[in-house]
């Protein structure tokens, strides 16, 4: 038993199909009426049958309900309802246990005007901005020259050759991968944002481009859907929005990151025009030619220049000046020491004529002599000898020994 009393279900006894139709039937009868937004994928309406049936699937998502409901209903609310459209409806879910099928039995419906819409989308606009979805400084630049592009874009569309042709028009080489998918219609942002997975995932694609032609607001409503921007945002490769007409600006705008104008616009921003280049290219070795030629005149005058100098033209000039220079203070030096030395030799040769004059040796040449005792002292008077006492005698041209004998003052010869 479970805790509210009911017997649960056991391979002893299992329940009839019935009871899980009811049970499966009471649990989805407690949501009650409610609200739903969506898109219709299938309309079906039976002439003389007083029921519809509507496929009615998420703008955003790969799921679908179907609806049932009254054709006075339908006329009431929606009388023009056509594939494709956006619809408010009413409804309560039933489980229909002859069939196993669930569905939604609407009793009001109302077709989704332009004026709504609009306000919804501005509305989503305000809240993807609030997020950062928008900001400038988050958007990547696209290379300059990538090797291989990503397009997604409808079947054999105008967009699709549009870009292809002018792509390859302006770069020959250029490479793509196109991945074809619905840009209209309830099954479009689906399969868009599956591309976006399968394009962002290989490594080869340097950029990718969103393609659709012109159209209507209804039209362009895939390219407005919130999914969608969500996936551009988290795309790493940069992606090219290139969506309707130039006023044409869905919220993908707004989140890529660079906005083509049209598709031609797409494939003028996403490869540079080879003859452009060709042309800049060309220009640009044309400045860098007269710029060298440019310099390498100016280099030339100014090694003329500097060729022309005296000091390069003629450069013994300089050496014969700096040689005069030499010479002249050479012979300066020169006399100038001569002359020193004549003025030291005139002042030497009277320092020594005084000198000798001065000398005890100029006295010894005239007759005179030098008296020592044997310690060297000089005898000056006959008391500073006795007899026997040696002495020295010094000449003009050497020396003669002596020694005192008899009266003092006596001086005889050896």
């Amino acid at each position: 038993m479970t805790e509210a009393g009911i017997p649960r279900s056991t391979p002893e006894e299992p329940w009839p199909v019935r009871v899980v139709s009811q049970k499966l039937s009471a649990w989805i009868g407690k949501l009650g009426w409610v609200w739903v937004d969506g898109q219709v994928a299938q309309l079906s309406r039976r002439p003389g049958a007083a029921t519809v049936f509507l496929t009615l699937r998420d703008p955003s998502a790969d799921l679908s309900l179907t609806v049932t409901t009254n054709r006075d209903v339908l006329d009431a609310g929606a009388p023009e309802l056509a594939e494709g459209a956006r619809v408010l409806l009413h409804a309560k879910p039933e489980f229909y246990a002859a069939r196993g099928t669930l569905s939604l039995r609407a009793d009001e419906i109302r077709q989704v005007g332009l004026g709504e819409l609009l306000a919804r989308l501005e509305k989503l606009k305000k809240l993807l901005a609030a997020e950062g979805l928008f900001d400038r400084s988050r958007k990547r630049r696209p290379p300059f020259l990538p090797g291989r592009i990503g397009l997604i874009t409808g079947r054999a569309s105008a967009a699709e050759r549009d870009v292809l042709t002018n792509a390859r028009r302006r770069w020959p080489a250029v490479q793509f991968r196109t991945v074809n998918v619905a840009v209209q219609g309830p099954t479009a942002v689906p399969q868009i944002v599956d591309a976006l997975k399968v394009l962002d995932a290989d490594p080869s694609i340097e950029v990718i481009v969103l393609a659709r032609g012109g159209g209507g607001v209804e039209d362009l409503l895939p390219f407005s859907d919130e999914a969608l921007c969500r996936a551009v945002f988290g795309c790493r490769t940069p992606v090219v929005s290139a969506i309707g007409h130039e006023t044409d600006t869905p919220l993908v705008d707004y989140v890529a990151d660079l906005r083509a104008s049209t598709p031609t616009d797409a494939a003028k921003r996403i490869v540079p025009d080879l003859g452009e280049e060709t042309r800049l290219i060309r220009l640009a070795r044309d400045r860098l030619d007269r710029a060298m030629i440019g310099l390498v005149d100016r280099e030339t005058h100014r090694l003329d220049a500097w060729r022309s100098r005296p000091s390069l033209a003629r450069p013994e000039v300089l050496l014969d000046q700096r040689a005069a220079d030499v010479t002249a203070l050479r012979d300066r030096a020169v006399r100038c020491v001569e002359h020193r030395l004549g003025t030291a030799t005139g002042e030497l040769r009277h320092t020594v004529a005084r000198l000798r004059a001065l000398s005890p040796a100029a006295t010894l040449h005239r007759g005179y002599a030098i008296v020592q005792r044997a310690d060297g002292h000089v005898v000056r008077a006959p008391d500073d000898v006795t007899a026997g006492d040696p002495l020295r005698v010094r000449l003009a041209e050497g020396e003669l020994g002596a020694v005192v004998e008899g009266e003092l003052g006596a001086v005889v010869e050896p």
